[in-house]
């Protein structure tokens, strides 16, 4: 699916500059995500990629700049006006973030609970197909504590999509996993995107698995989205800091690499 970037994208990161202390992590970020796509959003550690889904949670706020949530700037949000955004998405965090205290139903029932008003009986009945929609189907009364690292993944991705969000974001999805689990954690992105027809950013470092997940790639680098296009333009792009990347020779490159000073550099379509 090949999408292209517009004004009335679902999602939109526009001129984001943020720093902390003397450390400038964005000089002026600016991505379009369409409606049912999934953007995959790689970089080198520390260049901010986790912190672009803080913001559109409205977890964290640029020193500049607007993040658009479906028509709205979730920046100068109140409370009860991000509480709404944060219902609409749901996330699975790095290391699962499962509750060690609560069972796994429990886990998954929880921002039900938080949200919304179901009956117990409702809720027994949404936390069972969700587990059943990650694979792990009667396990509900196991702890965290008894679930190998892909179980653990599949619960949170189980409980991220308890409330049927329009929006999905996945913070280094695959850290920390076999390559099994890696391939069964990608497959599930991708039936997700599929069955449920949502939205998604997936930010993560792993290339194999970006080019496995994703309808389109940004690459961010120097404090800028330097790169945006599908996976057939991301392997055949000449733009050397992508070179460089996807090829694990980003240490050679300086930031005057960059051919993108104002815009992200956009392929043209190649054949695959």
């Amino acid at each position: 699916m090949k999408k292209t970037e517009s004004h009335s994208a679902f999602i939109r990161f526009i001129g984001l500059e943020k720093s902390f202390g003397e450390k400038t992590i964005y000089k002026g970020v600016d991505l379009a995500i369409e409606k049912g796509e999934t953007m995959v959003v790689l970089g080198g550690s520390g260049t901010g990629k986790t912190v672009m889904l803080k913001m559109l949670l409205g977890l964290m706020h640029p020193d500049a700049g607007q993040v658009l949530f479906d028509g709205k700037d979730v920046v100068p949000m109140n409370d009860e006006e991000i509480l709404q955004v944060r219902r609409r998405v749901g996330m699975l965090f790095q290391g699962g973030a499962l509750f060690d205290s609560l069972s796994v139903a429990e886990n998954v029932a929880y921002p039900l609970r938080e949200h919304f008003d179901y009956s117990e009986e409702e809720l027994a009945k949404i936390v069972g197909e969700k587990l059943e929609l990650v694979g792990l189907p009667g396990i509900e009364e196991m702890a965290p504590s008894d679930l190998s690292g892909g179980m653990k993944k599949r619960v949170s991705l189980a409980r991220a999509i308890a409330t049927n969000p329009e929006v999905l974001l996945y913070d280094e999805p695959t850290t920390g996993l076999d390559p099994t689990n890696i391939r069964r954690i990608d497959n599930l992105i991708c039936d997700m995107q599929k069955k449920l027809n949502v939205t998604s950013i997936v930010v993560t470092h792993d290339i194999q698995s970006a080019f496995r997940v994703a309808d389109r790639i940004a690459l961010l680098y120097n404090g800028k989205i330097d790169f945006v296009g599908t996976k057939s333009e991301a392997k055949n792009s000449d733009h050397e800091v992508v070179r460089a990347f996807l090829s694990g020779e980003m240490d050679d490159v300086e930031p005057s690499a960059s051919k993108s000073k104002r815009e992200p550099v956009k392929a043209k379509a190649v054949k695959s």
